[in-house]
């Protein structure tokens, strides 16, 4: 004999207050649980936000005690492009940037593959010398390579500042190592058995599959190149056509010194286009950092 159970009584229902505490204490658990990290970000959004708010300040408000505008001046990122050709060192900064990234991961991309998934001799060696390569500073091989691009002629332009990209750049060249030591060899193998060629076990298998971590060694390339104050100075310092932004900002706020707020506005825009590309490339970013370190 079968027995019917009863339906369950339905649950009572919340009230609205109760609701809103299970709400707020769901808040208050989750910054209790992220309080360093919400005060870090805090900590590190307050230049960005000094830049800011000074960059819309009069110019006699601009570097004072009062830290708050009196007077909203928008303005101000419209009046920078009347005193300094930004554009054009936008594009120079651009065209520096993209170039160097490209030759980076042309020349970094096989070098990795060959550091990380073939079996030759004097391989440890190789990368060990990628490693100090690292390490080296760059002040060391300043006289010699001013020097040669002196004698080809190529001072004054940003030839010197990207050729040498496309021919090696030991941190790009580190950083994809250590990603494609995470990828299984299995893969790699399968290929080779289907009849694929290095090269096609390369462009085919693994770069699809290290995509994030060509992302995140793009990024940091385009980053560096971005913010590069020394190599600018050092080969376009005699030419201002070819000045990217960062040689022009120094030298912005030598013209308009006592313009403070004028020189943030001008600061704030060259910011703008890497806060925009971490922002559409953070996830692809932490990724390929975090799967980095997992073999070495």
């Amino acid at each position: 004999m079968t027995t019917i159970s009863a339906p369950a009584p339905p649950a009572p229902p919340v009230h609205p207050r109760e609701k809103f505490k299970r709400r707020w204490d769901k808040k208050l658990s989750f910054v209790a649980t992220h309080a360093v990290g919400i005060a870090l970000g805090v900590i590190f959004m307050l230049p960005l936000l000094f830049v800011f708010l000074t960059s819309v300040m009069k110019s006699d408000q601009a570097m004072t005690s009062s830290l708050w505008p009196t007077e909203w001046h928008f303005e101000n990122f419209i009046e920078v492009f009347k005193k300094a050709p930004l554009l054009e060192y936008f594009g120079n900064s651009l065209l520096y940037s993209a170039l160097a990234t490209v030759g980076a991961l042309v020349s970094a991309i096989p070098a990795a593959y060959g550091l990380a998934k073939l079996r030759w001799r004097g391989q440890n060696l190789c990368f060990m010398l990628v490693v100090v390569a690292m390490m080296l500073p760059p002040q060391v091989t300043v006289v010699p390579l001013y020097d040669l691009w002196v004698r080809l002629g190529f001072t004054g332009t940003l030839v010197p500042l990207i050729v040498p990209y496309f021919f090696f750049d030991a941190f790009s060249i580190f950083l994809l190592r250590q990603f494609f030591l995470t990828i299984p060899k299995d893969y790699l193998e399968a290929a080779k058995i289907d009849g694929c060629n290095e090269f096609r076990v390369l462009t085919r298998v693994l770069i699809p599959m290290a995509k994030p971590g060509i992302a995140a060694t793009a990024m940091f390339c385009f980053l560096f190149t971005w913010n590069d104050y020394f190599g600018p100075l050092l080969y376009t310092g005699e030419n201002k056509d070819n000045w990217p932004l960062s040689l022009a900002i120094a030298s912005f706020r030598g013209m308009h010194h006592v313009e403070w707020n004028l020189t943030m506005a001008a600061t704030a825009l060259i910011m703008l286009p890497v806060i925009v590309l971490f922002v559409f490339a953070q996830k692809s970013f932490v990724k390929g950092i975090t799967f980095t370190g997992v073999k070495g």
